[in-house]
């Protein structure tokens, strides 16, 4: 059985928001889309996509995967993710969805299956259009806005020049979180990646 993984990098379309902190899941997915040697093509789940092989590890010639970056708006994800799964006949745990997460700090990984949304409005929408939030998730820690600044705001805002020295190797990191994933399964990426 060689089903494949999808794998969604939660975003806002359009070079204005390429570099803020609410993009960092789309961002992760453009470093496993340099992994796979590829690029993204439009799809008619209003997704970019891009299909392949991720890794070898234990499943030797690697983890059939298709990573998708929603077109529409962070808050109208759920339409594109529901279509792409449709689709490729891909299962809700089967489902990997990568994004920012507010309540852990900048950089930090956390890994989960199922869960509510903690009023993130990517996630809000999958779990609405899938009828479940029962995929698992890759928080990519964005830390708390400064002072009294609305998180609103906050994310949609560039990463700080000190956060962009990090980020590189930040999104490696989690781009080998979500290979981890795929192919060894959630305990041993939490394992390997919650330890810091």
């Amino acid at each position: 059985m060689d089903e494949p993984f999808c794998v969604v990098g939660l975003g806002n379309p359009g070079a204005e928001y390429a570099g803020t902190r609410h993009n960092a899941g789309a961002l992760v997915a453009d470093v496993l889309a340099a992994r796979l040697g590829g690029r993204f093509s439009g799809h008619r789940s209003r997704a970019d996509v891009l299909s392949g092989r991720l890794g070898s590890g234990r499943l030797g010639s690697g983890v059939r995967v298709v990573l998708a970056k929603p077109r529409s708006y962070m808050n109208e994800s759920g339409g594109p993710v529901r279509a792409v799964c449709d689709f490729y006949k891909i299962t809700p745990d089967r489902l990997v969805v990568v994004h920012d997460e507010l309540d852990i700090g900048f950089g930090v990984l956390r890994l989960k299956l199922g869960g509510g949304d903690n009023g993130h409005n990517g996630l809000r929408s999958v779990t609405r259009s899938l009828g479940t939030g029962d995929y698992h998730r890759v928080r990519f820690g964005i830390g708390r806005p400064p002072g009294r600044q609305d998180p609103a705001d906050y994310v949609l805002r560039d990463f700080s020049t000190a956060e962009r020295r990090e980020l590189p190797l930040l999104l490696d990191r989690a781009a080998d979180a979500v290979e981890t994933l795929l192919a060894e399964g959630l305990a041993a990426a939490q394992n390997a990646f919650h330890a810091s």
